[in-house]
């Protein structure tokens, strides 16, 4: 009886496992099916004649040190991977650290277009010109240690912080960086007011959703914007919970958006929160409300025509050749241009002023305009040759990376060396101190190659 009770149990054990396996196959089948139709209807409503769009993981390619073509790949995917339905609006942001971390993590995101309001003046991080190229390669050999940096920072809500330490300056110094990075790869427009922001986004045909914490305001989240939708009589928006053109608009850190834009919106929402505090840093808002954006409807993942993807191309592709096509004496003959047109830039400001000024400064303002004219020279024939190395490229790229992430030789940390002698102990072993793989020259080569190529033919 027992052997005959084990059987039986087996036997429904089987049956009960069979058909979980069946409706859970079923399911996923489903699933599959329906996400490609959801594919397909994007591409068909973005772009009918764009390539494969990075989003249907239909194969991978990720980064690798051998990878042919390599920045030209993962510039073509980062153009995939952009949007121009979803449009980011920051309205009078006062602290420079939060306007740095946003053009970053729009950029990370793959928001294309950032629209700023009043804009706030920020200041500017000098890095040596000798680094120039190397800050926008990656942020390869970037020595944080030499940055200079005006040293007035300020708080969330716009004071001024009087006593500034070296690792705050440090911090700051590094988000300006790494956001005028960010900004060689984004549209940035600024308007002095918010009515002709307001303007330019109806005349967009978008629709303005400003965040809010007011208790009017709808959650962002799948059941918030059903509940919305309902009661304006409408399952969604064309099939999507975020409207085709959006803009979602952030305002300044102390009190949110103007009563203007909150007037103007077309709906208000929020993020749920759990804790005591109800509100969150500007820039952390701006992070977690448009990556939900994106969860929301995935479409808006690489949502542009393809004539502005083309456009991107053309940009992008020619300045990546830009910044690695000088040899480093061509770059070295570079920097000292660049610091004799400053000097005698500054020699002119003392003259204009009427202060005094020594002969053989005099003597050397007297080649300005020569010194200037061989600098023009110089990027000049970079720009022709970088349009030249890559012009064919624009309408035929290689295959994209689909996974941004770099390849682990290539990993760097982004600091000077006095800085990693300070924290060489609590960085020990890890494995974002060292880059001992990295093939420095192999994405120059590849460029200045096919300008030789191209002369010789």
């Amino acid at each position: 009886m027992a052997s005959r009770s084990n059987i039986q149990a087996f036997l429904a054990g089987s049956v009960l496992t069979a058909s979980l396996i069946y409706l859970y196959q079923k399911a996923q089948s489903s699933s599959s099916d329906s996400s490609t139709r959801n594919d397909d209807r994007c591409s068909r409503d973005v772009n009918p004649s764009s390539k494969r769009n990075i989003a249907d993981n239909s194969s991978q390619l990720m980064d690798s040190a051998s990878l042919d073509r390599r920045m030209i790949r993962k510039a073509e995917g980062a153009i995939r991977n952009r949007t121009s339905r979803l449009v980011i609006v920051v309205e009078r942001c006062t602290n420079d650290h939060n306007y740095s971390a946003i053009l970053r993590t729009a950029e990370a995101l793959g928001v294309q277009h950032i629209y700023i309001i009043s804009p706030q003046f920020i200041n500017s991080t000098l890095v040596d010109d000798e680094n120039a190229g190397e800050a926008s390669n990656g942020g390869k050999n970037i020595c944080l240690d030499q940055v200079k940096e005006n040293t007035k920072l300020r708080t969330s809500a716009g004071q001024t912080v009087k006593r500034a330490t070296e690792s705050e300056k440090l911090d700051r110094a590094m988000h300006h960086l790494f956001a005028r990075k960010a900004t060689e790869w984004l549209t940035v427009r600024e308007f002095d007011d918010t009515k002709s922001c307001i303007d330019a986004l109806r005349e967009e045909g978008r629709q303005i959703w400003a965040t809010d914490l007011a208790q009017v305001a709808v959650c962002l989240t799948e059941d918030g914007i059903g509940q919305h939708m309902k009661s304006l009589g409408k399952e969604s928006y064309n099939g999507k919970l975020i409207p085709e053109k959006v803009a979602i608009v952030f305002g300044t850190e102390a009190v949110g958006c103007s009563t203007e834009m909150l007037e103007a919106s077309d709906l208000r929402v929020y993020l749920p929160l759990r804790g005591f505090a109800d509100s969150l840093n500007l820039s952390v808002a701006t992070a977690l409300v448009v990556h939900q954006m994106f969860i929301l409807d995935p479409t808006l993942v690489g949502a542009m025509l393809e004539d502005e993807r083309r456009q991107l191309r053309k940009d992008w592709f020619a300045r990546l050749a830009s910044q690695r096509m000088l040899s480093s004496r061509m770059k070295k003959n570079r920097v000292k241009l660049l610091t004799y047109i400053r000097h005698c830039e500054e020699i002119e400001s003392k003259m204009n002023a009427g202060e005094r000024v020594e002969h053989d400064e005099v003597a050397k303002w007297k080649n300005l305009s020569a010194k200037k004219a061989e600098l023009e020279a110089i990027d000049a024939k970079v720009k022709l040759d970088s349009e030249a190395a890559t012009i064919d490229l624009i309408d035929n790229p290689p295959e994209p990376i689909t996974d941004m992430r770099r390849a682990d030789e290539h990993r760097v940390c982004y600091v000077g060396k006095g800085t990693k002698s300070r924290y060489g102990e609590l960085w020990d072993d890890m494995p974002a101190t060292e880059n001992a793989q990295s093939k420095e020259m192999s994405s120059a080569s590849f460029f200045r190659d096919r300008v030789k190529g191209i002369s010789t033919d």
